[in-house]
């Protein structure tokens, strides 16, 4: 906790909430989407009669991920193979198998709600290498007879290119568990994540026995928005072309310059790196890029999300904080995956202060001369979630003509609680 003198009189601008209108994709129905999607892997499910099927399930935080699990389990099951469900989640669960296996039933999954049992390790086994890059695969999924690939196709938090979080991404550092991992990051200091992920995963897909992907888009109000089930010859085709799609869903901060940015909350199950650094426009891994806007002076930080359960990777990028965010923290947990990304720049511990009025106050006292009418603060619950946002009024102008983000008239202020504790209208 910091101590340090503070204005007496904290003095705020007015705000007001922002609604963004999307133009939204439909949600779609995963249940009906599975049953008309499956014919496009009708051979590939063939084969799989008689065989054990590792069905790889990720960490992140999926719209109807146990529904998509069990469906694909049942199909399994009813062209005749014996599958199980196995984690492909890197270094996430504290980099062991009891821990990955919570990470799965804290998503609904485990055998009485999908139907196929939950098995794990980090044992890898190596796949030998291409153009100078290691190949790690988990041994549970090696030694199947196939395996299937679930994952949601989004931008990736850190890193740009034709792919980037899906499907190829999880053959090389989900499957590659914390082994695969560590050496996909370290490699990626010097030759770029792009570059080391898609070579990687372009070698597992021809390598593994890859029966198909069930590869998920969701729209600005994270709800499934597409569905496919694709071959294995497909996944990289496929996913580059969903990957676009998922990109023109993607929700935004509206305002491009911005002296302080309050987040309500953070953590894994928010984003990979607890704040998406591409919602926030900055990024502390040395192998990291960004979007250009917005462009932050200060973020604030208030907790940590329950789901969390004290991960508080991405911290880095923060540069105030509460004491009771910090008192949350599982630095283990923290530092495992801090470590196995080559950016122990993420595990950072900021100022942190007793209250939210004393950090927001201090963050004040760092930033540009200003008016209180000229001050643009920008509240948000977490990047997840921004749909709804307070500005200060010095935002206004980057609203003006904007059809998607729309002022309320009424004027809204930020109050705290008795204890200090901003009082959060989102």
């Amino acid at each position: 906790m910091t101590h340090i003198p503070l204005p007496e009189k904290l003095e705020l601008p007015a705000m007001r909430m922002v609604r963004q209108r999307y133009d939204l994709s439909s949600e779609v129905d995963v249940s009906v989407e599975i049953e008309r999607e499956i014919g496009n892997v009708e051979s590939e499910l063939r084969s799989a009669g008689g065989k054990r099927v590792a069905v790889a399930v990720g960490s992140r935080g999926i719209a109807n991920l146990a529904v998509i699990v069990r469906e694909v389990v049942y199909k399994l099951k009813a062209a005749g193979a014996n599958p199980f469900v196995t984690p492909a989640m890197g270094s996430h669960g504290r980099a062991a198998a009891e821990g990955q296996i919570a990470v799965l039933q804290s998503k609904g999954i485990a055998e009485d709600t999908v139907g196929a049992p939950i098995q794990a390790t980090m044992e890898v086994v190596r796949l030998g290498e291409v153009d100078g890059i290691p190949l790690f695969v988990d041994r549970l999924a090696y030694e199947a007879d196939g395996i299937v690939l679930i994952n949601r196709i989004k931008p990736h938090t850190e890193f740009s290119g034709p792919t980037e979080s899906g499907l190829i991404k999880m053959l090389g550092i989900g499957l590659g568990n914390h082994t695969g991992a560590e050496h996909y990051h370290r490699a990626a200091l010097t030759r770029g994540f792009y570059e080391i992920i898609s070579t990687a995963g372009s070698a597992l897909l021809s390598r593994l026995k890859i029966l198909f992907g069930v590869a998920v888009v969701e729209n600005q109000q994270h709800r499934t928005a597409m569905l496919r089930c694709i071959g294995a010859e497909d996944i990289e085709c496929a996913e580059r072309q969903l990957l676009a799609k998922a990109r023109g869903y993607m929700p935004k901060i509206p305002i491009k310059e911005i002296d302080l940015l309050i987040i309500d909350e953070m953590g894994k199950d928010i984003s990979g790196a607890g704040i998406d650094p591409k919602i926030i426009g900055r990024a502390v891994c040395s192998w990291a890029d960004t979007e250009p806007w917005p462009r932050v002076a200060r973020v604030f930080v208030r907790d940590l999300t329950a789901a969390t359960k004290g991960h508080a990777s991405g911290l880095g990028m923060v540069d105030f904080t509460t004491e009771r965010l910090v008192k949350k923290i599982d630095m283990q947990a923290t530092a495992i995956n801090a470590i196995a990304s080559c950016c122990p720049e993420e595990a950072k511990i900021p100022m942190n202060f007793k209250t939210d009025r004393e950090a927001i106050a201090a963050a004040l006292m760092t930033i540009r001369p200003h008016t209180l009418q000229e001050l643009r603060i920008v509240h948000i619950k977490n990047t997840l979630k921004l749909d709804g946002l307070l500005v200060s009024e010095g935002c206004l102008p980057d609203l003006a003509g904007s059809r998607h983000a729309v002022a309320s008239h009424e004027i809204l202020s930020l109050t705290f609680d008795d204890r200090g504790d901003l009082i959060s209208l989102l």
